[in-house]
């Protein structure tokens, strides 16, 4: 019993803890050195995040909190963030994670839950468009949106052009 004990604490001693290195609070890694595949400072990342869900991951969207552990994965690399261009089309369900607070307060009696995360990623540089198409369809006004946020004519035609100008699509 005692060899097990051992062991266990030596796990335990061992284990890595969950860490928020770039955008703090969210998007949560653990940072390991020796895996086969790591991020390569020689290389320019170029990503743009497709976001429909209204789904949550530590209390925020999904997909927003995605984009942070991206980024935090990327920073505890040492990938600068010169090298790292994030763009994000939220649309469908997603829509309504990039309410201002008052239209959400107004539709869901709280403040959103996204509003801290949404000033983060705009502040590391990640543009964040709303689709002006599933904005219209919700009956959401531009005035109703985050201002961290930005309308676009559609989520398709963000991922379209991001896409042919070389950037990888994150499902």
């Amino acid at each position: 019993m005692s060899l097990l004990t051992a062991i266990l604490c030596m796990a335990i001693s061992t284990a890595q803890e969950w860490e928020t290195p770039i955008i703090t609070g969210y998007g949560k890694i653990k940072n390991f050195k020796n895996v086969a595949v790591q991020p390569d400072a020689s290389l320019e990342y170029k990503l743009v995040f497709d976001i429909t869900s209204d789904s949550e991951m530590d209390g925020v969207n999904k997909g927003l909190w995605k984009i942070a552990r991206v980024i935090n994965m990327l920073g505890s690399a040492d990938i600068p963030s010169n090298k790292v261009h994030i763009v994000a089309a939220l649309h469908g369900a997603a829509t309504f994670a990039t309410l201002n607070d008052t239209k959400h307060q107004e539709m869901y009696s709280k403040a959103n839950p996204n509003t801290e995360l949404l000033k983060l990623l705009k502040e590391y540089g990640v543009e964040l468009f709303v689709c002006a198409q599933a904005t219209a369809a919700r009956n959401i006004m531009a005035e109703d949106l985050n201002p961290n946020t930005e309308l676009a004519l559609s989520a398709m035609t963000v991922l379209a052009n991001y896409q042919l100008q070389g950037y990888a699509l994150m499902p």
